[in-house]
């Protein structure tokens, strides 16, 4: 089993993220944790990898479909469809048309926890109720609600891998190995150096 600190995650600032100027703000609360941007990419993706991607998990239709259904039906609301496949290649189609409006920022963190840290920093799906101190808590208003009545999809800055096995398929998908860049932090002595040799002269 390789160390903690080798631990990878993938992050995408959507396109309104980018549109927003939130690249630099995004990026710093990585880098504050102490986990290492290893790989980046500034690219314009087009639907057939945004659909690649989510359906990188074959049940995902099905899974986002019964997910939306259950959110329709709590605000008392009745949803487009029964059938959760179906609901679910809606919101695909939305989700295709919202990840391909712009560039995104296709980035490989590294560093103990990266996939649950990253999570916790950026918060719920929805930024209404994300908590303050997330970026999506921090950063955006939009809300199901309004995503809902206005028929698009939520509007939430990033995407970040939900598993490691998810950050492994993920990283693949959107990244190559000439993509990576293998180097040392400074910082990499205190967070993971049992001695912390080195730190006085």
């Amino acid at each position: 089993m390789s160390h903690f600190s080798k631990e990878r995650t993938l992050v995408i600032i959507k396109p309104d993220g980018v549109q927003r100027s939130l690249m630099g703000e995004i990026i710093g609360r990585f880098e504050r944790i102490g986990l290492k941007l290893v790989a980046m990419k500034f690219m314009h993706p087009d639907e057939n990898l945004i659909e690649d991607h989510y359906l990188l998990d074959p049940e995902w239709k099905s899974k986002a479909g019964a997910k939306s259904i259950a959110s329709y039906k709590e605000k008392g609301k009745t949803p487009p469809f029964d059938d959760p496949e179906e609901v679910g290649s809606m919101v695909l189609k939305g989700l295709k048309k919202y990840m391909s409006a712009g560039p995104v920022v296709v980035m490989s963190w590294q560093g103990a926890h990266a996939v649950e840290l990253v999570r916790k920093l950026v918060g719920g799906t929805e930024p209404l109720s994300s908590d303050v101190g997330t970026i999506r808590g921090d950063y955006v208003m939009d809300s199901y609600i309004m995503s809902d009545t206005d028929g698009r999809s939520i509007r939430n800055l990033i995407h970040a891998s939900g598993d490691t096995d998810e950050a492994v398929q993920e990283i693949d998908l959107w990244l190559t190995e000439d993509d990576f860049v293998s180097y040392r932090l400074v910082q990499e002595e205190i967070l993971y150096d049992v001695n912390m040799d080195g730190v006085t002269e």
